[in-house]
């Protein structure tokens, strides 16, 4: 029987999830079902699946949706001929793109109009890849961090550039950009890494986790990158780590001889999903937090969804003749709020 769970600090949602599914959670709000959303809002199937019930139709392609429809589009950033589409087919088209991942689209055109050929370090078919890629396909050349640079031949060696899919792993991105660094003495990078402050630091607490743990246990989906990097990070460091998405998928034979068994979760996985797996563990003296680092980062709401509920209110206000000017609007108490609450809102609602 296990004695110990230590619970990594910190885990979970980043700020960009908790944006995109407070803004998904608005838009099933304010319009009647359905919702579409392009591509899954975040990389969950507990998240998506309460979406899913309160009326959202996840779609991979806009053909599959209807003019003047509502649509969101995920997360994890979309090409342009995508935010194009949805522009002139809906009725209110909202982009919950992740502010890093926009940063990192910005990059990639800049550095193309520029004349480099860019190397992105990403997973084949992953959303965010698909999408930063088609920012400009033909000068971009998508690298798997397991297979490196390969036979990359760029026409002017000295005009290279190397950005990355926000949630690789570090040591993933790092073995990269020292290859590129080696063969492009002249190689263009951001000062800062591209990877998203919520998967390093992530990363740094299943580390702390493996230094104690006999075991190591990563919620999060089978789709999600950076769930995925969680769990090699942690086998990195010689302790036998397993995905898992929910208390069912825990298998108690892991558990065999160990005493400690360390916990988190990548950036798109409820705590209602971890809690669930420590009550499947079932420590016999409780849980105990390892933290690193504090978060504290905030993306407010996409700003078509702030201007179309400013203008809603404006129009409601205006109508009755009771505008009040320097009221709060209802996006003012934003921070007041988080995702969990708004899942929990939507699964209150028979959602």
């Amino acid at each position: 029987m296990v004695d110990t769970v230590l619970l990594a600090e910190p885990r979970g949602f980043c700020a960009g999830v908790e944006m995109a599914i407070k803004a998904l959670t608005w838009m099933v709000g304010l319009f009647e079902p359905p919702v579409y959303c392009y591509h899954e809002i975040v990389h969950n199937a507990a998240v998506v699946g309460i979406f899913r019930r309160a009326g959202v139709v996840f779609v991979d392609s806009m053909t599959e949706v209807p003019a003047g429809a509502a649509v969101m589009l995920s997360a994890h950033g979309s090409s342009p001929e995508v935010a194009l589409a949805a522009a002139n087919t809906s009725a209110v088209m909202i982009d919950a793109v992740c502010p890093l991942v926009t940063k990192v689209h910005h990059e990639v055109k800049r550095r193309a109009d520029e004349g480099y050929e860019v190397i992105y370090v990403g997973h084949v078919g992953h959303d965010e890849a698909v999408g930063t890629v088609a920012v400009a396909p033909h000068a971009v050349t998508l690298v798997d961090p397991a297979a490196g640079l390969g036979d990359f031949t760029p026409a002017d060696p000295s005009r290279v550039a190397l950005l990355a899919q926000t949630t690789l792993g570090v040591f993933e991105w790092q073995s990269v950009l020292a290859e590129a660094s080696s063969r492009f003495p002249e190689l263009w990078t951001a000062r800062r890494s591209d990877l998203c402050y919520a998967t390093t630091n992530r990363q740094r607490a299943v580390t702390a986790l493996a230094e104690q743990a006999d075991v190591v246990l990563v919620v999060g989906s089978e789709n999600s990158s950076n769930t995925q990097a969680l769990v090699r990070v942690a086998r990195s460091c010689g302790v036998p780590a397993h995905r898992v998405e929910g208390p069912e998928s825990v298998d108690p034979a892991w558990f065999a001889g160990a005493r400690v068994v360390g916990v988190t979760a990548g950036a798109s996985a409820p705590d209602a999903s971890v809690r669930a797996v420590i009550a499947a563990v079932a420590p016999r003296h409780g849980v105990r937090t390892v933290q690193v680092t504090e978060e504290g980062e905030y993306f407010p709401p996409p700003p078509q969804l702030r201007g179309f509920i400013e203008a809603l209110q404006a129009a409601v206000e205006g109508g009755v003749g009771c505008r009040t000017p320097g009221r709060p609007g209802p996006l003012d108490e934003d921070r007041a709020w988080d995702a969990t609450r708004a899942l929990d809102l939507l699964a209150s609602m028979g959602g």
